[in-house]
């Protein structure tokens, strides 16, 4: 019985030694898989942020794509859906260098200035014998060049070809960052002497200029020489004032010295107001001074006052407008025989756009003689100007012109203006 006994305590003790491995391993065993469950959960989630992170930025290379197509004028390619996750690729190689030259890419002018031609065709019919203007002609064809030179100057080129050869209408370089808010042109320039001088042919309201431009100051080429323009803008809360001096070589259709101290001068005030949100007043002052070709020490000087109203209602700009528009001028030159002739001339006109693409104007002239103040030519013109685009115009003008010596001309003008190119704006 003792010996029984003995042997049932061994093989308990045995057995116990036996299983206690497995208990041991199976302890051990179910922490393990714990973790391992932990682990591909988090692997799990951190697949889902990837995915995530991946689809932003497959959206966001997506748009830059787009952005480089319409840039570079090649095809855009979009995706409807997000692709499906794809395996790693390899290193795709480095984009080729942004094209400098040729091509219709919008990179392809980085060297090259804005360039724009405007053609000026226009036609008579009528008597006019003081200024018997060709039946048809093409008047005038400009080319502009300009361009930004760096971050503190920019230039612009007008270049002008007629009947009579080609000329350069104007060419300057502007400094917009002096010190003190001044900004500085140089080159050749047309005087800021009121408006009509200022402006270009095709930029004009009218197939011509007014009678107190081509009998006071200087014509078709107006005031126009080489020199140097410095104008600074006061600006308030109430209205911007702007001054300018200019200083030309005395050259101009206008002004002609025989030496070279003898220079042009011409001096301007310029006050602009809004008055409402939609119209505004600009009144301006001028003056010039400058020897002639009349006599060896001849000069002429000009006085002028200009104002121009301006409506154009915010919620119809591009259907109604409204501008009036004077200026008035005085003039002294020095005869021979130190003898003086003043002369006084004016303008008065009006636009009215009453639809999108019409125009319809009306314009006063009267103005003396520079040489004989008391010869006075009265004239009126009435205008009606169609746009089929913001490249081209159709306009016609009937001109009924009271010369004074004793002519009437009685003409209809007509102008075909059309356009290539980047044209930079003319001035305000």
């Amino acid at each position: 019985m003792t010996y029984v006994r003995l042997r049932l305590v061994i093989v308990a003790v045995a057995l116990a030694i036996w299983l206690a491995p497995g208990s041991v391993a199976a302890q051990t065993t179910a922490p393990g898989q714990a973790e391992v469950q932990a682990l591909k959960v988090e692997l799990d989630k951190t697949r889902v942020e990837f995915e995530a992170v991946r689809q932003q930025y497959d959206q966001r290379l997506s748009a830059l794509e787009q952005k480089l197509a319409q840039l570079t004028g090649a095809p855009q390619q979009t995706n409807a859906a997000p692709s499906p996750p794809v395996p790693p690729a390899e290193p795709s190689p480095p984009p080729d260098p942004v094209p400098t030259g040729g091509g219709s890419s919008a990179f392809a002018k980085i060297f090259n200035p804005d360039i724009a031609v405007v053609g000026n065709m226009l036609g008579a019919a009528g008597h006019n014998p003081v200024e018997d203007s060709p039946a048809l002609q093409l008047s005038e064809a400009e080319a502009s060049f300009q361009a930004i030179v760096d971050p503190y100057a920019k230039a612009d080129f007008f270049i002008a070809v007629g009947p009579d050869g080609a000329e350069l209408e104007e060419g300057f370089i502007t400094f917009n960052t002096l010190p003190g808010r001044f900004l500085l042109k140089a080159g050749k320039l047309r005087a800021n002497f009121g408006k009509v001088n200022t402006q270009h042919t095709h930029a004009l309201a009218w197939t011509d200029r007014p009678l107190v431009t081509r009998n006071l100051v200087g014509g078709e080429e107006g005031l126009a020489d080489g020199g140097l323009s410095l104008s600074r803008l006061v600006l308030n809360p109430w209205f911007f004032l702007e001054a300018t001096g200019e200083v030309f070589g005395g050259r101009s259709d206008l002004f002609e010295g025989n030496q070279r101290s003898q220079l042009t001068y011409v001096a301007r005030l310029r006050g602009y107001r809004d008055l409402t949100e939609g119209s505004n007043l600009d009144i301006g002052t001028s003056f010039a001074y400058g020897h002639t070709a009349t006599g060896p020490d001849t000069t002429a000087q000009l006085v002028g006052v200009d104002a121009t109203f301006r409506y154009r209602p915010l919620r119809r700009a591009i259907y109604s407008r409204f501008q009036a528009r004077t200026e008035l001028v005085w003039s002294r030159q020095d005869l021979e025989d130190f003898e003086r002739s003043r002369a006084f001339g004016m303008y008065g006109s009006a636009e009215y756009q009453f639809a999108r693409r019409w125009v319809g104007g009306a314009r006063y002239d009267r103005s003396g003689r520079a040489l004989n103040g008391d010869l006075i030519d009265n004239g009126g013109a009435f205008t009606l100007t169609f746009w089929p685009s913001e490249f081209s115009q159709i306009r016609g003008e009937y001109r009924l012109t009271r010369y004074a010596d004793d002519v009437t001309a009685n003409e209809f003008l007509f102008q075909f203006l059309f356009a290539i190119g980047a044209h930079g704006a003319h001035v305000f």
